[in-house]
């Protein structure tokens, strides 16, 4: 079979993977329906919310996967290639299937999370030219985090960021980032974008000041 015909099954198959609602699948092992308590989203937020910390990540985690191994299986459809003649369309093509399995789940009516873990898990996959600036917004997330304990504020940054991050980390590498790997700051910056329009709610809240904070829970 020829490569491209394998690249795509795979990304079928990503965005059917992607599409596991492993947040609703947590929540209903522990007897509760996440879509209609908290903030009603299905990701990892709003299940450390309802269940703790232990559930957050545990669910991170999962919806990460989603994201890291079918990069991980394309990149091993694609080990055997010199790195100039990786065909990135097509290794992105997995990645964003994932996503939009995530954002837009078959199995839920097209009703999905907001896909940060998810988005992680593409990034990690897609070594080094993602992987890098994708630990350097790890550390923006965790900066932003520590310092208003508020998840969406680290997301939205750290999403923001991810663009210009790929860029400085491209130039400082020697990376043709505005050459052959214009493709990969499109698909960053297209990327980064959608992940802070899935935060458009929670962006009002941060301006009206009611967004959930950790922080605030603590001190109550």
């Amino acid at each position: 079979m020829a490569l491209q015909s394998q690249m795509l099954i795979l990304a079928a198959a990503a965005y059917l993977i992607g599409a596991i609602p492993f947040g609703l699948l947590v929540g209903w092992v522990k007897g509760i329906d996440v879509r209609t308590q908290g903030s009603g989203n299905i990701g990892a937020t709003n299940i450390g919310r309802l269940l703790g910390g232990k559930y957050f990540a545990l669910v991170f985690a999962l919806d990460l996967l989603k994201g890291l191994l079918p990069m991980l299986a394309a990149a091993y459809l694609l080990r055997n290639l010199p790195t100039h003649d990786k065909p990135y369309l097509l290794w992105m093509t997995v990645g964003a299937a994932a996503i939009l399995g995530h954002l837009f789940p078959v199995y839920l009516k097209f009703k999905g999370g907001k896909g940060v873990a998810t988005s992680a898990g593409v990034v990690l996959g897609l070594w080094p030219f993602y992987t890098l600036p994708g630990v350097a917004v790890v550390l923006i997330f965790l900066i932003v985090f520590g310092i208003t304990r508020t998840v969406s504020l680290g997301s939205i940054a750290s999403s923001a960021g991810f663009p210009l991050c790929f860029i400085g980390i491209g130039l400082a590498m020697g990376w043709p980032v505005f050459g052959q790997q214009l493709p990969l700051l499109i698909f960053g910056t297209v990327l980064g974008s959608l992940i802070v329009y899935r935060h458009r709610k929670n962006i009002g809240r941060l301006i009206d000041g009611t967004e959930h904070s950790f922080k605030k829970e603590k001190s109550d």
